[in-house]
């Protein structure tokens, strides 16, 4: 159904004045001249063909045609109010779901979702995270919140880099002499992998597991280092990839995405 194009400033003029049963009063609330004010209740009436108000010796007035559009007008402003706010509601709400490559959920994410859990208030059971079964799930078809997803750049997304770009080769205490590639990962020249393994958490996996070393996200191999599971073969140097928090611009102007990505790249 075809909806009729509302004046909505001009009402919303309307009823300032009406309740104030005053101009200037009114214009005193919208923060703007009484001028400006006489002028959008002429244009009002004009596209309604009646007259909204009429001036006497004591004062302005509403005529019988404004007094009938005033309580329906005024419940109508009440129902956008609460469409607004179910409509931020979900903005406002602590569910989170997030797709996210599962190795660096475990090495790098999931400390820092439990901190940020942690310090949110439980009123209404605190945070809850849904974690997508795949990393690479399209936002629309998963209603995804966020993703995080080892990229060179956020491309047609809005993003945010969670930590440096940076690789480092590394390998078990005791490991084969042999090397395990990933795609993405370019191996020193001449080399040919034991393992071709289909993602970075599997090559991290092939690693701890004594198998051979690897060119691995730093930030993707920093905490086994520091466990000694890991030892670093050479020193973080620069790559072209990096960890990325992504989101299309609706979800990141939402609340409860800006307060996740402020906290997780503070």
């Amino acid at each position: 159904m075809k909806r009729t194009h509302l004046p909505l400033n001009a009402l919303r003029v309307f009823d300032a004045a009406a309740r104030h049963l005053s101009f200037t009063r009114a214009a005193d609330e919208l923060a703007v001249t009484p001028a400006a004010v006489g002028q959008q209740i002429r244009a009002l009436e004009d596209v309604l063909g009646v007259v909204l108000f009429r001036r006497t010796s004591k004062g302005l007035e509403l005529t019988p045609e404004g007094e009938a559009g005033l309580d329906p007008l005024r419940e109508g402003f009440l129902s956008f109010e609460e469409s607004v706010a179910a409509m931020q509601a979900g903005q406002a709400s602590d569910h989170y779901t997030i797709a996210v490559p599962r190795e660096f959920y475990a090495e790098w994410l999931a400390p820092r979702l439990a901190v940020f859990q942690a310090g949110t208030p439980n009123d209404s059971g605190g945070v809850q995270y849904i974690l997508a079964p795949d990393e690479h799930a399209d936002f629309t078809e998963a209603n995804l919140d966020i993703a995080i997803r080892l990229v060179d750049g956020p491309g047609d997304l809005q993003g945010v880099q969670l930590v440096p770009a940076l690789r480092v080769t590394v390998a078990a205490p005791k490991h084969r002499d042999a090397w395990i590639d990933w795609p993405g990962m370019t191996l020193p020249e001449g080399l040919n992998p034991c393992i071709r393994a289909g993602s970075p958490g599997q090559a991290l996996a092939s690693a701890l597991a004594g198998m051979g070393r690897t060119i691995l996200p730093h930030a993707l191999a920093e905490g086994a280092i520091a466990r000694g599971n890991l030892i670093a073969l050479t020193e973080p140097e620069p790559a072209i990839r990096s960890y990325w928090l992504l989101a299309p611009p609706p979800q990141w102007r939402s609340k409860k995405v800006r307060n996740l990505v402020g906290f997780l790249s503070s």
